[in-house]
């Protein structure tokens, strides 16, 4: 597999394949590459995404001289080695084992410790597992979008009210929950292979998902039920009868608002496109039926009570639902989880996106929160 052309990527960004490691050829994208022994941060994307998420951070974190540093993670891009299969090695997709393929990625480029672990989505969950496993070399930590709660207690239900399915579905409007959804077999088939093809498929995701769709104003849940759940929108708390495909084909922006949409317009929408057109979802998607299953918890238990001490910061979207899909998470984060979290910024005009929504307000962030750690 080749990396992705420079066409397609801002001055002063380059990607390269890194050799064999923990199975993986990772395809890395970096900036600050050019001066060595400078401090490394390492920026994990999330779902649906890929390294060229964070094209608009990278540039900004190489001219403050840091060596930045972003990984098409394991199931992802241009990366090799994983298992695509729906019936192959769930194992490797366990939360270690991509901390594990983080770390290899920071040995293949020289580095024994990163000066910050910068996670956005589903990467933030590997973020804040880095950090609280390896403290001695991921100095200090950013999440955005997705809370992180802490290890889970051992003898902890494998999944969160197993009842609350039927309870979605036994609503006057029947509902699910899209991460049971995604752990299901037809997801992939469902994205990859939709109607309207992947390209207009990313296309309303992120839209429905971002500032743009005006009804994303979010506020916190009052608990984890089917009656406060089902207040989200449908992304998130989906349709009994519908894929994904179609739960967010209602919400396709029009011509005119595809036409106006700075912070993704089409040529780079086209690169997440062909990436996915040609892998699927399955890799992405064997994330969550990782923490649906509950499988490999048991090992994460090794963890319980152990706090995330290194100085930490959250960004997220103001528009962002992400921050409140989980009934308190945002404050179990703040008050248990993590013992140096600095500060919560919410920023206006994003939404689950927000480091492409609002590149220059993350990176304002971005860097006032490293120059102090």
């Amino acid at each position: 597999m080749d990396p992705l052309p420079a066409s397609v990527l801002p001055a002063g960004v380059r990607a390269r394949i890194l050799p064999p490691n923990n199975g993986l050829d990772v395809h890395v994208l970096e900036a600050g590459f050019e001066t060595p022994g400078r401090p490394a941060v390492l920026l994990l994307h999330g779902f649906p995404e890929l390294a060229y998420s964070w094209r608009k951070i990278l540039p900004a974190l190489g001219a403050a001289g840091y060596h930045a540093i972003a990984p098409d993670q394991r199931g992802y891009g241009r990366t090799t080695g994983w298992d695509p299969d729906y019936d192959g090695d769930l194992g490797s997709y366990r939360v270690l084992n991509l901390v594990r393929d983080a770390l290899g990625v920071l040995n293949a480029l020289g580095h024994r410790k990163a000066h910050a672990v910068v996670g956005h989505d589903f990467g933030a969950m590997v973020a804040a597992y880095a950090a609280l496993v390896r403290p001695d070399v991921f100095k200090s930590m950013v999440l955005m979008s997705a809370p992180f709660t802490g290890p889970p207690s051992p003898g902890a239900p494998a999944a969160k009210a197993p009842d609350i399915h039927a309870a979605l579905a036994a609503l006057p409007r029947p509902r699910k929950h899209y991460q049971w959804y995604y752990s299901t077999r037809p997801a992939n088939r469902n994205m990859q292979h939709a109607p309207q093809g992947v390209h207009d498929f990313l296309r309303a995701y992120y839209h429905h998902k971002s500032a743009d769709w005006k009804a994303n104003k979010p506020f916190a849940l009052k608990g984890w039920t089917a009656e406060e759940l089902a207040k989200m929108p449908t992304y998130y708390i989906m349709d009994l009868a519908d894929g994904v495909a179609e739960a967010v084909a209602r919400e396709m922006p029009t011509p005119a608002e595809i036409a106006a949409n700075r912070w993704l317009p089409e040529h780079e929408l086209e690169v997440y496109s062909a990436e996915y057109a040609r892998n699927g979802f399955q890799g992405g998607l064997q994330w969550y039926r990782v923490r649906t299953s509950g499988r490999f918890n048991g090992e994460l238990e090794l963890f319980a009570g152990r706090t995330i001490d290194v100085p930490s910061t959250f960004i997220a979207g103001a528009s962002d639902w992400g921050i409140h899909q989980t009934p308190g998470a945002l404050e179990r984060m703040q008050k248990i989880a993590c013992t140096q979290m600095k500060d919560i910024h919410l920023i206006p005009g994003a939404g689950h996106w927000v480091q492409q929504e609002q590149p220059a307000e993350v990176n304002r962030l971005l860097l006032q929160f490293l120059k102090t750690t």
